[in-house]
């Protein structure tokens, strides 16, 4: 996006009819639905042959290759989400001191959201009770809690 002679080229490139109006994420997702194709081509050819062929181990090897494939795949783009998670958390989150690197091989992001915190300010028989946002980040190994710049 900040590059504006990639943009141009790019939507040149998706503008040509060889592309067939596609765009680049199109064309990046293509592999991942040729593999879970084959796994259904290939669960195909295992009903039709015949039980304990030597056609039916060859599938069965061929199938259990491509399961392990996909799950490789799947497993990638998981890690490959959350470390893009973790770059735009250590964008957006300024700490007053740098404790540990946010972005880390093995952290992952599990969970997040925003909660109420309630601030009791006075003991007295009139209790104020006031509101304020927080988040938390809940990662793998550890816990952050974050509250809006004022």
């Amino acid at each position: 996006n900040g590059n504006a002679g990639f943009q141009q080229v790019l939507e040149r490139l998706e503008s040509d009819p060889v592309c067939q109006r596609l765009s680049l994420k199109s064309f990046l997702i293509l592999p991942f639905q040729r593999i879970t194709r084959l796994k259904l081509l290939l669960q195909n050819i295992l009903k039709r042959t015949r039980p304990r062929s030597e056609e039916e181990v060859q599938a069965t090897q061929a199938y259990d290759a491509l399961e392990k494939l996909i799950k490789d795949c799947n497993e990638n783009v998981q890690r490959m989400k959350s470390t893009e998670e973790l770059i735009y958390l250590s964008q957006k989150i300024e700490f007053e001191c740098k404790i540990f690197p946010l972005i880390s091989q093995s952290r992952r992001l599990v969970k997040r959201g925003e909660l109420t915190a309630l601030d009791f300010n006075n003991p007295s028989p009139k209790w104020k009770v006031t509101t304020r946002p927080i988040y938390l980040h809940l990662f793998n190994d550890c816990l952050l809690l974050s509250r809006p710049k004022e």
